[in-house]
């Protein structure tokens, strides 16, 4: 009888290290991170900032504590690498300057993505997180992309600064510039009005993190979502949806080509290579 309980538990243990194994090839097929076909340009003298959170905390209304958060790995790593691998020189600008929180969720095995492992062997792009700069510090017309990360904790912060409003503002009307961001990093935008104080994004088709997506995690109660908030500023919203919308993706390049959004994490990838083909055109 022993004998047998073993065999089964033996059986039962195999089958659940073999789950782990495939968990993160079994998210890759619903959805998550999916593969795209990169293409490497041949950029000189062209510069990106990416710009991110600098809240760590994910609290509910009215708590001072809560489970660490920040940044969103792969929406910070992806680009980047998309970036520099067209040869693209890139700086890493946050809300506060200095350290960046990395959502430690982000870089569980599962959901680590090939550059969050190149960014954890890098010493160069660990020490642009460690010490970001200010976002009031940045010559913004210095740059051709500006690039905005996303992250439980950029709703927080991005949505509150009138500063990036007033960088995102500044590129807008620097003709050379492409801008973009991906799933909570579109919460920067919503600061950044004309010469006549109207709402820049105001009538412009953009997508960003879905309601459906945030109530699916359990994360409703931060204090801005991107669905709401864009639709708020007059956007044009579009998304998709799957069974779970973490699973979606979506990238849209506005109609003047001046900005491109990213739905979530999903679209690290295709975001940033929209916005170089952009850059490539001009």
């Amino acid at each position: 009888m022993k004998k047998k309980i073993y065999k089964i538990l033996g059986i039962v243990l195999v089958f659940i290290i073999l789950f782990f194994i495939s968990l993160p090839t079994l998210l890759n097929k619903a959805g998550l991170h999916p593969d795209y076909d990169s293409k490497k340009y041949s950029f000189t003298y062209k510069k990106a900032v990416i710009i991110s959170t600098s809240h760590s905390t994910l609290k509910k209304p009215g708590e001072t504590t809560g489970k660490l958060t920040g940044v969103f790995a792969s929406e910070l790593t992806v680009p980047y690498y998309e970036f520099t691998d067209s040869g693209i020189e890139v700086d890493i600008a946050s809300i506060k300057g200095g350290k960046i929180p990395v959502d430690p969720e982000s870089l569980f095995y599962a959901v680590k993505t090939s550059s969050d492992n190149r960014y954890l062997e890098d010493p160069i792009l660990k020490e642009k997180v460690e010490n970001s700069i200010l976002i009031d510090e940045l010559e913004i017309d210095n740059y051709d992309i500006v690039f905005i990360a996303g992250g439980w904790g950029a709703a927080y912060d991005l949505g509150y600064s009138e500063i990036l409003g007033e960088k995102i503002s500044q590129a807008y009307y620097n003709s050379n510039s492409v801008i973009g961001g991906v799933c909570h990093g579109v919460l920067g935008f919503i600061n950044a009005k004309d010469s006549l104080g109207n709402l820049i994004i105001k009538n412009k088709r953009m997508t960003g993190v879905t309601n459906k997506q945030i109530k699916e995690l359990g994360i409703f109660f931060t204090p801005q979502h991107p669905e709401e908030e864009l639709i708020k500023a007059g956007v044009i919203f579009e998304s998709k949806t799957a069974f779970r919308d973490v699973f979606a993706n979506l990238t849209i390049t506005d109609d003047e080509s001046k900005f491109v959004t990213g739905q979530n994490q999903n679209s690290g990838h295709e975001t940033p290579q929209k916005m170089m083909k952009i850059l490539d055109n001009k």
